[in-house]
């Protein structure tokens, strides 16, 4: 399934999982187990941010 084909609500809870990722790291104070870090999880909400506000443009919530 590509991203075209998500729905935003679909964003958001990604977005939602990878914000309490990053809380999680945050209570670790950084050290985890896999080699992910806070950035490359606020990359990811920023790159959820922009699918969902592109398909809002394109049309809104439906699916493709």
């Amino acid at each position: 399934m590509t991203w075209r084909d998500m729905r935003v609500s679909s964003y958001t809870d990604f977005i939602l999982t990878k914000l309490q990722r990053v809380k999680e790291i945050e209570n670790l104070r950084g050290q985890t187990l896999v080699s992910e870090g806070i950035g490359s999880n606020y990359m990811d909400i920023i790159n959820y941010a922009v699918f969902g506000a592109i398909k809002l443009s394109n049309g809104g919530n439906e699916q493709a």
